[in-house]
C-alpha cells in the first residue's frame, strides 16, 4: 500500500479498538469482551480505516490482533448485525459484505507482519480475521469455527475460500467451511492452521515476543516476502521467479543489504534500518 496521504489527518483515537503502540510494534484489541468481542458495523469500520493508515506509517514494523476477556472475537454480532441486514436492499448488503473483505485486504496487503494472539473463541469473522493474520499465536484454549453455513451462507465469506485452502489445504478447508465444526487447538496445530502453540494462558506474551522479534529485523524484507507470497500465490511458476529476481535486484540496493555486509564483515549484529 502507498505511503502517500493526502489532506485527511491521521485519526487520534479510535472508539471501537484499543491500539496501543511500542517500539515498531501496535497492538490492536477488540474491546466488547462481554459480548466475547463480537464485531459491529462501526469495528469493522475502524480495523479497515486504521489498517490503511498503519500502512502508510514507515514506523509501524509489526501488528499484532488479540481480544478482550475470555476470547479472540465471537464474529459478527448476532443482533446488531445479522438483524440488520435482514432489513437492508442487496445495494447496501454489498457495500457491508465489500466492507469485511476489504479488512481482510487491508491484512494481507499491510507492508507489515500481522500476529493474531487467539485464546479463546475466534468463530465466524474472528477465525477470518486470525486466518488472514500472517501468523497464529494459541492459546490451548483456542477454538476455530468457520460457522457461516450455519447461518445459511457460503462457507466462503470474506475471502474464507481462497485463504483456508493454502492455510490448511483443500480436505481440510472443504470440511471447516462446509461442515462448520470447531476446530480445538490440538489438532488446529496438526493442520497447520495455528502457527505456534503457546502455554496456557500465555498467547498474548508469546504474540508480543514474536512481534518484537520481528520488529528487530529488516522490515523492507520482511514487507517484500509477505508482498510476494500472497502474489504469487496466483502466479505460474515463470512469473512467480520473475517477480523474485526483481524484488532481489531491488533489494540488493537497499541499506539493509549494505548492512549486512558491512555486519559480517566486522562480526557484529546488523543494524537494520528498513530502508
Amino acid at each position: 500500500m502507498s505511503p502517500f496521504a493526502g489532506s485527511a489527518q491521521s485519526t487520534r483515537a479510535w472508539e471501537h479498538l484499543r491500539v496501543t503502540r511500542n517500539d515498531g510494534v501496535v497492538t490492536v484489541t477488540l474491546t466488547r469482551p462481554e459480548k466475547l468481542n463480537a464485531l459491529t458495523f462501526e469495528a469493522y469500520a475502524d480495523l479497515r480505516d486504521l489498517l490503511a493508515e498503519l500502512s502508510r506509517e514507515r514506523s509501524v514494523r509489526a501488528l499484532v490482533l488479540g481480544g478482550e476477556g475470555r476470547g479472540f472475537c465471537s464474529g459478527g454480532d448476532v443482533e446488531e448485525i445479522i438483524g440488520a441486514t435482514l432489513a437492508m436492499d442487496t445495494g447496501q448488503l454489498l457495500d457491508f459484505n465489500r466492507m469485511t473483505g476489504q479488512v481482510v485486504r487491508a491484512l494481507r496487503e499491510a507492508p507489515f507482519p500481522v500476529i493474531a494472539a487467539v485464546h479463546g473463541v475466534a468463530a465466524g469473522a474472528g477465525a477470518v480475521l486470525a486466518l488472514a493474520a500472517d501468523f497464529r499465536v494459541a492459546d490451548p484454549s483456542a477454538r476455530f469455527a468457520f460457522l457461516f453455513t450455519k447461518v445459511g451462507l457460503s462457507g466462503g465469506d470474506m475471502g474464507a475460500a481462497y485463504l483456508l485452502p493454502r492455510v490448511v489445504g483443500l480436505g481440510h478447508a472443504t470440511r471447516l467451511l462446509m461442515l462448520g465444526d470447531t476446530v480445538r487447538a490440538p489438532e488446529a496445530e496438526r493442520i497447520g492452521l495455528i502457527s505456534e502453540l503457546a502455554e496456557e494462558g500465555s498467547a498474548d506474551e508469546a504474540a508480543a515476543a514474536l512481534a518484537r522479534r520481528l520488529a528487530q529485523g529488516p522490515a523492507l524484507a520482511h514487507a517484500q516476502t509477505k508482498a510476494l507470497l500472497t502474489a504469487e500465490l496466483d502466479m505460474p511458476l515463470a512469473a512467480a521467479v520473475e517477480m523474485d529476481a526483481a524484488t532481489q535486484a531491488l533489494l540488493m540496493n537497499s541499506a539493509d543489504y549494505a548492512e549486512f555486509h558491512a555486519a559480517f564483515t566486522e562480526k557484529r549484529t546488523p543494524k537494520w534500518q528498513g530502508k
